[in-house]
């Protein structure tokens, strides 16, 4: 399940993931200091926003040669690129700082943090686990000229599955990436499956962007999005060459991004 939804807005399982174990961390910082008046909340979210901080600079510096071109880019959190383990590290190690420095915080901030970071850590490897038990769905759907395709005919080859409509502007936007991707790794196949939108429309979308895609599937009725749980767009599927899965993406893709996506793909081979 890639997304969790509360009405009409989807939000990233990892989101809430984050969101829980925050929360979970606040109560119990709240709970153990509350005899001694002392809630270390604010120590907390100060913290966050350092993992959040490092674990993003830790991808950048990884990735560098992806943003020479725009550097700017670089400050566009919106392609979820983020190494978690060095912010994690961070954040403990200025919590322990904090703790030393002011010993009236030394047990709940301690308390708050081990429950957090436990919570995030046993969540995010549950997660994973998950992910990497599920299999290609066994459904077919149409192509750009009206012939039925099945998803299981691309087993053979690491797949990468890209669900996306041209109504959705992060779409259009990570679309000249994945077919550059496209063009330059040959060993996989990129598959564009398009979420709830007929032939005419697609194809007339791809004629005026000239893209050049290859294997542009048409899901009128929405149902791999439904079978994945991902009722957000745009969402990007990884599997191996026998059919599992072994990564996913919720939003839009960058080139350094995708770059990580595709080292995990092939270390998988």
């Amino acid at each position: 399940m890639l997304t969790v939804n509360i009405g009409p807005l989807a939000l990233s399982t990892a989101h809430v993931l984050l969101m829980i174990s925050l929360l979970l961390a606040t109560v119990t910082g709240w709970y153990v200091g509350r005899r001694s008046a002392v809630n270390p909340e604010k120590q907390l979210f100060r913290l966050l926003l350092v993992a959040l901080l490092v674990a993003r600079l830790a991808f950048v510096a990884v990735y560098v040669e992806h943003y020479r071109a725009q550097p700017w880019q670089a400050l566009d959190i919106r392609d979820g690129g983020f190494i978690a383990w060095p912010g994690v590290l961070a954040a403990l190690l200025l919590g322990v700082w904090q703790a030393w420095r002011t010993p009236a915080i030394r047990t709940s901030l301690a308390s708050a943090l081990a429950v957090g970071v436990f919570s995030w850590g046993l969540g995010s490897l549950t997660l994973y686990g998950l992910e990497q038990g599920t299999r290609l769905p066994s459904l077919s759907f149409r192509d750009s000229n009206g012939a039925t395709v099945a998803l299981h005919d691309y087993v053979g080859k690491p797949l990468v599955v890209n669900l996306w409509a041209t109504w959705c502007p992060p779409c259009r936007r990570e679309m000249p990436v994945l077919a550059e991707a496209q063009r330059n790794h040959p060993e996989l196949t990129i598959l564009f499956v398009n979420q709830g939108e007929g032939q005419g429309e697609v194809n007339q979308y791809l004629d005026a962007e000239a893209l050049g895609l290859d294997n542009v599937l048409l899901d009128s009725g929405g149902r791999l999005g439904q079978h994945v749980g991902s009722m957000a767009l745009p969402s990007t599927l990884f599997y191996d060459a026998k059919g599992r899965q072994v990564g996913s993406h919720l939003g839009e893709l960058s080139r350094a991004s995708l770059a990580r996506a595709l080292e995990v793909l092939k270390k998988d081979q």
